[in-house]
């Protein structure tokens, strides 16, 4: 960890309740980042809050659901006038639902969270990123970006979207100063709850084939890792990437 890597650095993190998200508000506000944190978990956001105090660290929680533009546009300008980084963390998965059986419900919620989600707040922030000459966006996106196997069709199709979404912001606002990338995890070990219960025996059975290849989950903070790196200006040169973090499985 480099305590001096986002000094000066204003952050937003979404989904920094639990997991992934929590871990990455850590870590940037230990390595001097003023953070953001937002989510629609109000505990679990001060937990985070809490431990980055007790740290020394810098936080300010923001209670936002990403699938609400009121909530994003209101969640931006408490923000103030510059905004370094957006880590897109926020996801829920599908309950493995395939095609055959899921419902609009489901499908509606995954594509909000997941996809429309980072598009609205991803296009929020683009206009101060614009006007202070850069930034760095890091979207969180899965292994299952890539492949099939790793969840439902609500969730896979969420994520493959996400990497056209990461690769068009960063081929139309690279010449901008912006950055815009995007991590792939496999299992981890995080609180993403009742969404990733099984509701379709034989399907979950089939995705078994793929986890069956799938390494141990990793600890939250390694990914978060990853993100503060490609949040840095020590990966400068680093734009419309998709990096694995997913402990070899989409080489299996």
């Amino acid at each position: 960890m480099d305590i001096s890597r986002h000094t000066d650095k204003i952050a937003i993190v979404t989904g920094a309740g639990s997991g992934i998200g929590r871990a990455t508000a850590i870590r940037l506000a230990a390595e001097g980042a003023s953070v953001f944190a937002c989510d629609v978990n109000e505990v679990g956001m001060q937990d985070t809050k809490d431990e980055i105090s007790s740290q020394d660290g810098q936080c300010v929680v923001i209670a936002c659901d990403v699938t609400n533009q009121l909530d994003v546009d209101r969640l931006v300008s408490q923000v103030g006038s510059r905004i370094d980084i957006l880590a897109n963390v926020a996801g829920i998965m599908d309950h493995f639902l395939p095609l055959g059986e899921v419902d609009d419900a489901t499908w509606d919620r995954v594509m909000n969270v997941n996809l429309t989600g980072v598009m609205r707040l991803s296009r929020a922030v683009l206009p101060m990123m614009i006007t202070q000459g850069g930034g760095a966006i890091v979207t969180v996106a899965s292994k299952a970006s890539l492949s099939a196997g790793a969840a439902g069709v609500s969730y896979t199709t969420s994520k493959h979207a996400v990497i056209g979404l990461v690769k068009s912001a960063a081929y139309f606002y690279g010449p901008k100063g912006i950055r815009s990338n995007a991590v792939l995890p496999g299992p981890v070990e995080t609180n993403i709850g009742t969404t990733a219960t099984p509701l379709s025996a034989w399907a979950i059975e089939r995705a078994g084939l793929s986890m069956a290849t799938m390494p141990p989950a990793a600890k939250a903070d390694q990914i978060a890792s990853v993100i503060s790196w490609l949040a840095s200006d020590e990966a400068s040169n680093v734009n419309g990437s998709v990096v694995s973090a997913d402990g070899g499985w989409a080489s299996a």
